[in-house]
């Protein structure tokens, strides 16, 4: 299914859907997921909403990625080749010590939170205050170690002339990023290890959603169903908005 052009509706119908992806992705990460790990769906974390995907390990162990191998009927072991995307990148970790902030992260039910889905907001690029406060967190998240895979289909704004990664990135690594010609959205997963690595997917208007890795530990993720669980929500949509959102036929 192609991706729509979510600026033909307003903030309250991508809001709908926001949820209903959020849930789907959710399920599925539950379905796929090594069994040292679950997922929950949360209403706020900071300035990411209005709802995240948060993972855990049970019990808040502490498991060396070597142990989480799947030994399971159902579960799935987590992935160690590179991903695939069409652009890496990868900073030094140095800088993230200067900016050090005292933020207490968020635990789920008591356990230790490694990773976090944020499905973009038209909210979180409506004001600078609400775009600096979406890049602090993620800036926040990753220096906890917590890893992030961060999912826009939301075209580039003035705020984010390059796209989400460009904002952050810009931030992050003091570096310039900008977004493929015609590939206005983004989807990135980054891996805070040593360095934060960065896998970029640029996607266009109408582009069907690839896959994207989500890091659990360094050097090992899980592959989110994005167009599946994309199909899923959509499908939820009631058919008023469907029908406002289809490309129109030439």
């Amino acid at each position: 299914m192609p991706t729509h052009d979510w600026s033909k509706v307003d903030a309250g119908i991508f809001h709908d859907f926001h949820h209903a992806w959020i849930e789907e992705i959710k399920r599925a990460l539950n379905a796929i997921l090594p069994p040292e790990y679950y997922a929950l769906a949360e209403q706020h974390a900071g300035e990411f909403g209005p709802e995240v995907l948060t993972l855990g390990t049970i019990n808040g162990d502490d498991t060396d990625p070597s142990e989480l191998v799947d030994s399971s009927d159902t579960a799935t072991a987590l992935l160690v080749a590179p991903p695939k995307v069409d652009l890496t990148f990868e900073c030094d970790i140095e800088f993230y010590q200067r900016k050090q902030k005292h933020v207490a992260v968020r635990h789920v039910s008591d356990d230790r939170i490694v990773a976090v889905v944020e499905v973009v907001s038209w909210g979180n690029k409506s004001s600078a205050n609400a775009m600096r406060g979406f890049i602090d967190k993620a800036a926040e998240l990753l220096q906890q170690g917590v890893h992030l895979l961060i999912l826009d289909v939301h075209p580039t704004g003035s705020r984010d002339p390059s796209g989400i990664h460009g904002a952050i990135w810009h931030d992050l690594a003091h570096e310039d990023y900008e977004s493929p010609e015609g590939k206005p959205m983004t989807t990135v997963a980054y891996e805070r290890a040593l360095v934060v690595k960065a896998y970029v997917q640029p996607l266009s208007l109408g582009e069907s959603l690839r896959d994207m890795p989500l890091i659990l530990e360094p050097g090992a993720y899980v592959l989110v169903p994005l167009e599946a669980t994309y199909q899923s929500a959509w499908n939820a949509l009631p058919k008023r908005w469907q029908k406002v959102l289809e490309p129109v036929a030439e």
